[in-house]
């Protein structure tokens, strides 16, 4: 007799199959919860993080613009610099050509009239 109350004690204080199933379903619906959670939260950060790498992009392009507008400004008073003096210098060879050819007939002016005075 001792024997079957100590049986129905342990019984009593040990839970069921079915609770320890339904312990075992609620701790499976939780993890999957937990993971749906998990997976929405990285699909926000996801989403954020492309709409700040997008913004920082736009951000990088317009300074990489302002830059190249500038470098351009700078070239272009460069480049105008450059095409005067280059201008400069056509005048300037154009000039010595003329001054050559007025050397070179003086000399031969010069050439003649020594050969006639002798």
């Amino acid at each position: 007799m001792a024997e079957i109350q100590e049986q129905q004690s342990s019984v009593h204080c040990s839970p069921s199959i079915d609770d320890i199933s339904r312990r075992a379903q609620e701790m499976v619906e939780k993890i999957n919860h937990r993971r749906a959670s998990d997976q929405s939260m990285m699909d926000s950060f996801q989403e954020k993080l492309i709409e700040k790498v997008t913004e920082m992009c736009q951000q990088m392009k317009g300074h990489m613009y302002t830059v190249y507008e500038g470098n351009s400004d700078d070239m272009q008073v460069k480049l105008q610099e450059l095409s005067e003096v280059l201008d400069s210098c056509t005048k300037l060879n154009h000039e010595l050509l003329e001054a050559s050819q007025a050397l070179a007939c003086l000399r031969e002016d010069l050439g003649l009239n020594q050969s006639s005075n002798q």
